[in-house]
């Protein structure tokens, strides 16, 4: 059993038991979190999608807060002496998904 999720902007595979990085959460290490958008769940080849996804809900606890991989942006245009380059490290909230409910 796994539902598709929402949060950030971007959509997650959440199954119970597993942790995802997804985008940054307020709150503290441990604390439970919910999440209302669930997208689509998928029960033993069973599809609901759409209207009949309304009330199910993902709960989760968050385990770490971190950053990822840092990402090397480069910008250059020859013959003009014009070179940047600059790095960036993108925040996440760890999730340990605990069950999936409706």
């Amino acid at each position: 059993m796994y539902a598709v999720i929402e949060t950030g902007g971007k959509q997650y595979r959440a199954t119970p038991g597993e942790t995802i990085e997804i985008e940054t959460l307020n709150g503290e290490v441990g604390a439970e979190v919910e999440f209302n958008r669930v997208l689509a769940v998928v029960d033993a080849g069973e599809v609901k999608a759409g209207s009949s996804v309304d009330g199910h809900t993902v709960k989760g606890t968050i385990t770490s807060h971190g950053r990822g991989e840092k990402t090397i942006v480069f910008k250059f245009k020859r013959k003009k002496q014009y070179r940047r380059t600059i790095g960036h490290r993108q925040n996440f909230t760890r999730v340990k998904v605990n069950e999936i409910v409706g």
